[in-house]
């Protein structure tokens, strides 16, 4: 464990009931004001890693230290030393948000004078001032998770830990979050976001973790983990009128795999992903081969690689055709409830 870091994890495992094995052993550190992403779809892990981390659900196995702590050991100074903003965002309709983190500084044993300055200097923070003596109930989905967000810091955490804090917000919504919390990473604050947008992670992770299935794959910042791609992207969408699409797609895929050109292939969800060292000097053969093979090419774009194309390089198939539905204690209840697993 680096001298720096804030948060150190070993071979950490989670298995619920009923054998659903959400965390096979992962390993991963985060550094003092380090903004770190984990990176991958439903059901993946992300969720259930950060609620272990900040204490609100018990690991398996593996080793967990948060700001200098022992998660076992100590679990209160943990709790101490972090906020967490939940995917859920939940909130008292009939406070207004004023009255709401006024609420959360007395909870955290601020005294009410300093808890009603903390709320004022919240509510300038995240550009709710406006509107801090409206009640919670009527606020916007952005608003509401802005107002949660400032609820996470009344307390001035050394770490804040957010669960997918965008999904569902509109793109406006979406670009004011991002601008608090890069303006939280300016102040020295740790982040530990979780999410399954590939702009998000882009655009706000110093360093990410890619996970699948209870695995890290990849890890990296994210300009690193594309140029470590080192080649261009091929993206290849076939004519398929009056013929056996899926079957032209596999024909296609395993014509392109036998090229020396080619250093990598895959089906993603909008037709062939084709990995080259050069787009430009690759495309002419590339087309040979779909012509004298008699498949009609309806779109060819070339470009740099994405995080998708590295999440579809070590994992075979991209983020967004993922069907998991949910962390493993969703899927741990549904042989409960009757349900049957999702595959």
């Amino acid at each position: 464990m680096a001298q720096d870091d804030i948060i150190h994890v070993q071979d950490l495992v989670k298995v619920y009931p009923g054998e659903v094995k959400a965390l096979s052993g992962i390993d991963f550190s985060v550094g003092r004001g380090e903004f770190f992403g984990f990176l991958g779809p439903n059901g993946a892990g992300k969720s259930t890693t950060i609620k272990i981390l900040s204490t609100l659900l018990k690991k398996t196995s593996g080793s967990v230290s948060v700001a200098g702590s022992d998660l076992e050991g100590d679990p209160k100074a943990v709790r101490k030393s972090i906020g967490f903003a939940m995917q859920e965002v939940g909130l008292d309709d009939l406070s207004s948000g004023m009255d709401f983190l006024v609420m959360q500084g007395l909870l955290y044993k601020l005294g009410r004078k300093e808890a009603q300055a903390r709320a004022e200097e919240l509510l300038e923070l995240v550009s709710l001032s406006d509107v801090a003596k409206r009640k919670v109930g009527t606020y916007s989905g952005g608003m509401r998770r802005r107002i949660d967000l400032a609820g996470a810091l009344v307390h001035r955490p050394e770490i804040l830990f957010l669960d997918e804090p965008t999904t569902g917000l509109d793109p406006q919504s979406r670009l004011a979050i991002w601008e608090h919390l890069n303006e939280l990473h300016s102040q020295g604050i740790t982040i530990i976001l979780t999410t399954q947008m590939m702009e998000e992670a882009d655009h706000l992770c110093e360093r990410l973790a890619i996970i699948d299935q209870g695995r890290i794959v990849a890890e990296g910042s994210p300009a690193a983990l594309k140029d470590e791609m080192g080649e261009d992207v091929v993206s290849v969408s076939l004519n398929v009128d009056g013929d056996d699409g899926q079957g032209l797609y596999w024909r296609a895929l395993s014509l392109l795999e036998n090229q020396s050109f080619v250093s990598g292939a895959a089906l993603g969800d909008d037709g062939l992903v084709v990995n080259v060292s050069d787009g430009d000097a690759s495309t002419p053969g590339l087309l040979k081969l779909m012509i004298e093979n008699n498949i009609e090419i309806a779109r060819l774009a070339v470009s740099k690689p994405t995080l998708d194309d590295v999440f579809l390089k070590h994992t075979g198939r991209t983020i967004r055709s993922d069907e998991g539905g949910g962390d493993g204690y969703t899927e741990a209840l549904r042989p409960m409830l009757g349900l049957q697993r999702r595959r």
